[in-house]
């Protein structure tokens, strides 16, 4: 670790190639943070984070691929060898589970037809990877003065919303498998947060709302740097900030 980046906050975005992790980047660079753009693709990593130092930022890029676990070892020893530490983390990586597919629109998804293989996808990378990304990255959050861990989730995770015949998702199609993982991705940040709170570790998710990105076919009316503010700004509470929270960018999520 570099003079300069031992006084800089040190942050991991997961998926940070495109889209809202990239907003994300974006923002927490131009915040004066070292951002270390997370990427199952080398190469698409490489041009990102050379794009974000093309405008000024301290971006680099890791190879992460958060479904594979030795990929999940390497990416934190080599954050732990390059600079010893981690301030923020942004289990960002996510998939619909149906491809390119908004997931309010994947008939594959249905309950009553759907496939168990698409189920296991969308919860090998939205459950299952953010607790190996997390778990391995705890070490190194440990060493920071303020920790703080924000998983991105969505509206759709939201029982109270989802469930109620007359609310906003009464006319889209019910999903057995996006948004249950997304909802399992919330009871995992509770958990999280109520273990790691008497460290002064935050944890919250972020509901970014539908931002126009590759997941959603590009169908979203919300650029990602407007999805990326509430990210950001969970990423940067001040001590004493909420912990165990659902936020979109007004305001609290109903579970």
């Amino acid at each position: 670790m570099n003079e300069q980046t031992s006084h800089q906050k040190i942050a991991l975005i997961s998926g940070a190639n495109k889209g809202i992790g990239l907003a994300t980047a974006a923002r927490l660079a131009a915040l004066g943070m070292t951002v270390l753009v997370g990427a199952r693709d080398r190469r698409r990593g490489q041009e990102a984070a050379a794009a974000l130092r093309a405008s000024g930022g301290d971006a680099h890029a890791v190879v992460l691929d958060v479904t594979d676990q030795a990929a999940v070892r390497a990416a934190a020893a080599r954050i732990e060898k390059d600079f010893g530490r981690l301030d923020v983390l942004v289990n960002n990586a996510g998939i619909t589970g149906s491809g390119q597919v908004a997931p309010a629109e994947a008939t594959d998804q249905v309950p009553s037809t759907v496939g168990l293989d698409t189920v296991r996808a969308a919860f090998e990378t939205n459950v299952f990877g953010v607790v190996a990304v997390t778990n391995a990255m705890l070490p190194l959050l440990r060493r920071s003065p303020a920790p703080r861990i924000v998983n991105v989730s969505s509206h759709s995770a939201s029982l109270t919303l989802t469930g109620d015949p007359d609310g906003p998702f009464a006319d889209l199609l019910p999903s057995a498998a996006y948004n249950p993982s997304k909802s399992a991705l919330n009871a995992l940040t509770v958990q999280y947060a109520n273990e790691l709170r008497k460290d002064g570790i935050l944890v919250n998710a972020a509901a970014p709302g539908y931002v126009d990105t590759d997941i959603n076919d590009h169908t979203g009316f919300l650029t990602p740097a407007q999805g990326a503010a509430v990210v950001v700004r969970l990423a940067t509470l001040d001590t004493g900030g909420p912990t165990a929270g659902f936020f979109a960018e007004d305001g609290p999520v109903p579970w």
